[in-house]
């Protein structure tokens, strides 16, 4: 979607700001944010929210495209084969950069680190776990127990194979000792769908999507995937967190979303990148907004920092697939 004449207008004190591109000669012509997933997920919201104050900054129309497909994997291809200018972006969380690989094995169509250059994280979070609220438990300890005397019986819907919900619902089974059975969607969208109209039972999401049902009074939240409560979100302050749930089993489901280039891209037009979209995630209106989303604004100090990080979590979600046993193969 073109960014309208409305989206060139919103920003407040980053449209005072000058606009990076006249100091820089970049970029040159619109921008690309490719999200890998269908519209109405996580990553979709945060991207057009970006996109939007983006823009006045680079002098340039920035136009999200959703490429949904693989996990993730046809969006991030996309954007690795690119030209390497500066002009294709990636906007994803952190399953397809460091999980994929593991997940999908041999037909991994790319190598993240090798492929695509860091720009900078915008945001950190966590998943939620709600169930359709005309099912009988209210507690997770009621769905616990009721999945733990059904095997197989509560399913669990979720934007895809391989996704953070997926990889955590796989760890969930193992830490509680239940077996709750997996339903994959293209795209999160189709299954908060279904749950509100009662085909399946629950999700453990990206929580922005979820939100609206839940202040709606159709999904009931019953426990936060991070080991603390989601404080800073009013209607999940008293919703427990995993270090209340499973105590001891060091359950704590953390994910960040993130801005990438083509390999290869000049530093120059990296760093144009990586300063306008600190700029972006320095506004206050921003951020106040994605909290009450869910979202916790952050940025890498440089670019190389940001690669550090990625590199250090590549082990981590190793780890995660490895010990939850998901494969997309």
């Amino acid at each position: 979607m073109i960014m309208t004449r409305r989206a060139a207008l919103t920003g407040g004190a980053i449209l005072a700001a000058p606009s990076l591109a006249k100091a820089q000669g970049f970029p040159t012509r619109p921008v690309r944010l490719i999200v890998p997933i269908a519209p109405g997920g996580a990553n979709d919201i945060i991207a057009r929210l970006i996109a939007e104050r983006l823009a006045p900054i680079l002098g340039q129309p920035v136009i999200v495209e959703n490429r949904p497909g693989a996990g993730g994997n046809l969006g991030a291809q996309a954007v690795a084969q690119a030209e390497k200018d500066g002009h294709t972006l990636l906007f994803t969380s952190a399953n397809v950069l460091t999980a994929n690989k593991y997940l999908y094995g041999n037909q991994m169509p790319i190598e993240p680190m090798r492929d695509l250059a860091p720009v900078t994280r915008v945001a950190i979070g966590t998943i939620l776990l709600v169930v359709n609220s005309q099912r009988p438990y209210r507690t997770f300890e009621e769905l616990v127990a009721f999945a733990r005397a059904n095997p197989g019986r509560v399913t669990m819907g979720s934007s895809g194979t391989g996704t953070i919900s997926h990889l955590f619902l796989e760890k969930l089974n193992r830490a509680a000792g239940i077996e709750i059975t997996h339903v994959p969607y293209r795209g999160g969208a189709l299954a908060i769908q279904d749950l509100a109209s009662g085909t399946i039972d629950m999700m453990f999401d990206a929580i922005p999507a979820l939100l609206p049902n839940i202040r709606e009074g159709r999904f009931r939240p019953l426990v936060a995937g991070s080991a603390q409560r989601i404080t800073y979100v009013p209607e999940l302050a008293n919703v427990p967190g995993m270090d209340e749930a499973l105590p001891g089993k060091g359950f704590d489901a953390l994910n960040w979303w993130s801005v990438v280039a083509p390999a290869g891209t000049p530093p120059a037009a990296v760093n144009v990148l990586h300063a306008g979209l600190v700029r972006v995630m320095s506004d206050g209106a921003l951020g106040t907004r994605l909290r009450e989303m869910s979202f916790l604004p952050t940025t890498d100090p440089t670019p190389e920092a940001f690669g550090a990080f990625w590199r250090s979590q590549d082990a981590v979600w190793r780890d995660l697939v490895v010990q939850s046993g998901a494969t997309a193969q």
